[in-house]
């Protein structure tokens, strides 16, 4: 019995000294986390060096702005905050969010530059899919904030400044705007690529353009594979459908030799001669020397929106030369660069013009049998009109 009551006695004690440990033990770790230093959270990002950017900031003159950026530090800063009720982001407890400025900075430059994005994320201290998301989304923001009020068709005083304009630097009366189609280098996609394969031998999309005097967009449509005519594009956007049921210009003619010359439009031979758009006579064999004349004077007057597409490629050089982009987010991207072309027009940055291509359209003239002979009659005064000059 003695020996039963000493094992019981010992299973106690241990017992007493296991629990009197615990509660020290507990006691021990509260009171070390109660009056520990408070210590900030670590970041769970790889951090990336950002020193050109800091640099570009601190020491970069306007000069080096504008050849990287095509805008002025001034212009920059200006678009930064139109763009910044989209473009904020909160910072959070595991990161902080990228600046408005650096999220722009990097957009611009990747679309002024053309350069793949893992050069551009280094350059920029952001990760490869970071810069990728924020080109996107500031490319997305530029569309859904500007381009309303950067592209849109102009009012009715507006029109009467255009066409005052287009006389005065073109001789050219009752004209609103020159229309054409560029084509967008892309890569081929890989779904239907023959419909992107174009007649110049490489895969594109349709940029198609309605420029002022001014040489800025005031109409476009994009994303029209490269195999598709000038004229098929144009018979489905909504500058087609807006011509043709009469909102899209506003009812005011001039007289010429007897005949009400309603407003228009300039177009080449690919599209077709309707009232609100003008094209020349087709050449060969009959032509009068008065519609030599006025083909000449035409095909000056047209010139503006070939050279509105010099511009926008030599600023943006991703239109230019062939983007990696998806060919899904061309079309957008496309979009964000005419509205970047009016944005630096209307505050009159540099203009790169260096590298500037006229993109004719062959031609295959559009078949005008069946024109209605109003049509005819416009074209003929005007011709006319030119001949008595």
């Amino acid at each position: 019995m003695s020996l039963l009551r000493h094992a019981i006695h010992r299973r106690h004690t241990r017992r007493r000294r296991r629990w009197a440990m615990a509660v020290d033990a507990y006691y021990t770790l509260s009171s070390c986390l109660l009056h520990r230093r408070p210590s900030s959270r670590s970041m769970w990002v790889d951090e990336r060096p950002g020193h050109w950017w800091q640099n570009v900031c601190d020491y970069w003159p306007d000069k080096k702005w504008v050849l990287n950026f095509r805008m002025n530090r001034a212009v920059f800063l200006h678009l930064c905050e139109i763009l910044r009720p989209s473009l904020t982001r909160q910072d959070t407890n595991f990161r902080r969010a990228v600046p408005v400025e650096l999220r722009v900075a990097l957009c611009l430059y990747r679309l002024a530059t053309n350069l793949e994005l893992r050069t551009i994320s280094n350059l920029f201290g952001v990760g490869l899919s970071t810069a990728c998301f924020i080109t996107q989304e500031v490319v997305t923001a530029i569309n859904k904030v500007m381009k309303p009020e950067y592209i849109k068709t102009p009012s009715a005083a507006e029109f009467r400044v255009i066409v005052q304009g287009f006389r005065d630097k073109c001789r050219f009366p009752q004209v609103v705007g020159a229309i054409d189609g560029s084509h967008i280098p892309i890569v081929a996609p890989l779904h239907d690529p023959a419909d992107y394969y174009n007649r110049k031998g490489f895969y594109s999309l349709i940029l198609q353009a309605v420029v002022d005097h001014k040489m800025k967009f005031w109409d476009i449509n994009v994303g029209w594979p490269g195999k598709v005519h000038d004229a098929r594009v144009l018979a489905n956007s909504s500058l087609y459908y807006r011509g043709q049921d009469g909102t899209l210009l506003p009812g005011l003619t001039e007289v010429f030799e007897g005949v009400d010359v309603p407003l228009f439009i300039l177009g080449d031979a690919a599209y077709p001669l309707l009232p609100w758009l003008m094209k020349a006579y087709p050449e060969g064999r009959g032509v009068t020397p008065e519609q030599t004349n006025f083909n000449f004077r035409l095909s000056s007057a047209r010139m503006t929106v070939e050279r509105a597409f010099g511009l926008l490629k030599g600023r943006w050089r991703c239109l230019l030369k062939r983007c990696d982009a998806h060919v899904s987010l061309m079309p957008s991207i496309i979009s964000a660069c005419c509205v970047l072309h009016n944005f630096c027009e209307i505050h009159h940055c540099e203009q790169f013009t260096e590298e500037l291509e006229i993109d004719e359209e062959p031609t295959e003239n559009h078949d005008d049998h069946g024109v209605d002979d109003q049509n005819h009659q416009i074209r003929n005064a005007l011709c006319a009109y030119f001949g008595g000059l």
